[in-house]
């Protein structure tokens, strides 16, 4: 499994906005082969804040999501709202298991 989480700092008044054009992408991407979760989110305590988190069942199917949003020139890019800093990594998991069991 692959995590790839992120954040995306934009501002207080674009948020909405922002997450506005993200949604076709998220209903896209979760339709994808391998796509476990796809999710940008507001983050609830700071208003110029999103966060990503994406589930993967492995890295061939990240890559080809990455692959499909390369072909997709200016997909997801809300007009006017730019962020004026982000960061998005990528984790390996080499296992899982519930939470307290």
């Amino acid at each position: 499994m692959v995590i790839v989480a992120g954040e995306f700092v934009v501002g207080p008044g674009e948020r909405d906005a922002f997450l506005a054009s993200k949604e076709e992408g998220m209903r896209r991407s979760r339709a994808e082969a391998g796509c476990l979760e796809y999710t940008f989110s507001a983050d609830p305590l700071d208003p110029g804040r999103v966060l990503l988190f994406e589930r993967w069942e492995s890295q061939q199917a990240l890559d080809a999501h990455l692959a499909a949003l390369a072909g997709a020139p200016g997909a997801g890019v809300p007009a006017g709202v730019t962020p004026t800093r982000s960061e998005i990594r990528l984790f390996d998991v080499s296992g899982e298991r519930s939470l307290g069991g």
